[in-house]
């Protein structure tokens, strides 16, 4: 039976990382992400878990200990946000290299510079093609739940990727909701043991591992990697269904919020999701067809299904909480547009780069973006599919 509970995406986080009590956790405090292992570490010092928590020096640190661990057959997370998850960078290829299921909480806030503490998505699309399995979550809730799958995602036989689970910060990590916690011993049932079977210190299999990879195989390796992501789209369905029947909370590759029979949508990620649902169910009670499909997994980008559920609107925005700085759109843009093109699909698109340092995101700027596609539906003209929302017009 389900807990009700009242906690912040970064609490329900540090609880699911409690329930599964990893072996390892190695982290180092950034803006937003810092109570996550601060909140992990009490659990630590009560008893709560036996996980060996590791207090590292910096971010690089971090990951290069939980690469470590997990080759060395121990299961090991931590959290991160923005120019921490930079500063992991080189560590972040090698985890995905190596193939180890190391699962990390960003909470995702704007990569300097200038400062900026708040969210967008700047970290995550900066490693957005780095090996990694990547979840959004919409609010605590989902990031609770997509934490709880995570290891069994990234660990299957088929996959042995890292994972990364995100959330919007402060948006959804420092405000507290209504939450459905699983008993402990559910999760543990549901999370199993890992067992892998090749690991450093196996004293059954004695192995060693070089660094070094040249021309002869590191080509397969790479497309060995590649399929491991293909892979990960199955697995993901399967121990989502498998998380249903535990938890009775359905979760698929996306979510279609009344898009049956929609004309028009907005496609999204994380928090402003929740946002958007509130218009589209607004619109509706005016007569207006609008829907959203809400993106959960990014990494495998489910390139067919994305595709199919879009295939039947007239018109669709994008909507990036990244600005790409590339002259061609976002990040998510680039790749619903690939999607549709290579499976012979053409709807009207158009781009908006939005929230940017945590701007506020309002009913209204997602009003108006329902308003610009009823325009293109009614005259057929995009004229500049890469827009701003929410961009402060210049005073004259």
């Amino acid at each position: 039976m389900s807990i009700r509970e009242r906690l912040s995406g970064n609490e329900a986080v540090a609880t699911a990382m409690k329930q599964i009590n990893p072996d390892v956790v190695a982290a180092f405090p950034i803006t937003p992400s810092t109570e996550i292992p601060q909140y992990f570490s009490t659990f630590v010092a009560n008893g709560s878990v036996d996980t060996e928590f590791v207090a590292v020096e910096s971010e690089h640190s971090a990951m290069s200990a939980c690469i470590g661990a997990e080759a060395a057959g121990a299961r090991a997370m931590t959290a991160t946000s923005a120019n921490g998850l930079s500063l992991m960078w080189e560590m972040i290829y090698i985890a995905s290299s190596l193939r180890l299921p190391i699962v990390l909480s960003l909470v995702n806030r704007a990569v300097s510079g200038p400062l900026n503490i708040h969210c967008d998505h700047s970290d995550a699309m900066g490693v957005r093609d780095s090996g990694w399995i990547m979840l959004f979550s919409e609010n605590n809730q989902e990031a609770y739940d997509n934490l709880l799958m995570a290891n069994r995602i990234a660990e299957h036989k088929d996959v042995l990727l890292p994972i990364m689970v995100c959330q919007d910060g402060f948006i959804t990590s420092h405000s507290i909701e209504n939450i459905e916690l699983e008993e402990d011993e559910k999760v543990k049932e549901f999370v199993g043991t890992y067992k892998p079977n090749h690991y450093l210190l196996n004293k059954e299999e004695p192995i060693a591992i070089g660094p070094l990879d040249l021309q002869s195989y590191l080509f397969e390796h790479k497309a060995a990697q590649a399929q491991a992501m293909r892979n990960a789209k199955n697995v993901i369905l399967e121990v989502s269904k498998d998380f249903e029947k535990m938890a009775g909370r359905k979760y698929g590759l996306f979510e279609e919020y009344k898009l049956e029979d929609a004309e028009i949508a907005i496609v999204c990620m994380n928090s402003t999701a929740g946002t958007t649902k509130f218009v589209v169910d607004k619109l509706r009670e005016n007569g207006i067809k609008a829907g959203l499909l809400k993106i959960r997994v990014f990494r495998p980008f489910p390139t067919i299904e994305i595709a199919n559920a879009l295939s039947k609107l007239k018109a669709v925005a994008i909507l990036d909480r990244a600005d790409p700085l590339n002259n061609a759109g976002g990040a998510l843009f680039e790749d619903i547009t690939s999607a549709m093109y290579t499976q012979n699909i053409h709807v009207p698109m158009v781009n908006y780069i939005y929230g940017i340092g945590g701007r506020d995101t309002k009913s209204t700027d997602i009003e108006s973006v329902y308003s610009d596609l009823q325009k293109i539906v009614e005259t057929g003209n995009i004229d500049n599919p890469y827009r701003y929302l929410g961009l402060r017009k210049e005073e004259n």
